[in-house]
């Protein structure tokens, strides 16, 4: 069995983790449209500090995408929050980063990269929705949907 991860990689994609890197002002960051729960999605930005550790999240709550089934995550079409959250990054690149997983409530809604564990096995899963899970070895090229 292995250990609860202190830190994990995130590696921008062109599935489910379009956005993530290094803001000009040196924080990392991941920025995602498909955070849901129950009826309300949301556009969320998840910010570290320069070394990874947690600072940040902002978060706006935007109408749902239409047809999908409930608990499947799909972009919320938000795409005018989306832009403007990536103007708030100033110049950013879009890499690998390593951060520590952290969650927070926001109005009653817990955010974050939780640490779980199943049947022994641990996994970090984003929420909220959990429609990402990363597994060992951390190194974010596979995660689960």
């Amino acid at each position: 069995m292995g250990e609860a991860p202190e830190r994990i990689t995130i590696v921008p994609d062109d599935y489910h983790v379009p956005y993530a890197g290094t803001a000009e002002d040196g924080r990392k960051f991941f920025l995602s449209q498909e955070l849901f729960d129950m009826d309300t999605s949301y556009v969320g930005l998840f910010l570290w500090k320069p070394g990874g550790t947690f600072d940040e999240i902002r978060v706006t709550a935007v109408p749902g995408p239409q047809g999908l089934p409930p608990g499947q995550a799909g972009p919320a079409g938000a795409d005018d929050v989306v832009s403007s959250r990536l103007a708030e990054l100033g110049d950013f690149v879009l890499e690998p980063i390593e951060v520590e997983p952290f969650t927070q409530d926001v109005d009653g809604v817990t955010f974050g990269w939780k640490v779980d564990r199943y049947d022994g096995d641990y996994s970090v899963n984003v929420e909220p929705g959990n429609f990402i899970a990363y597994y060992e070895p951390w190194d974010g090229l596979d995660y689960d949907t």
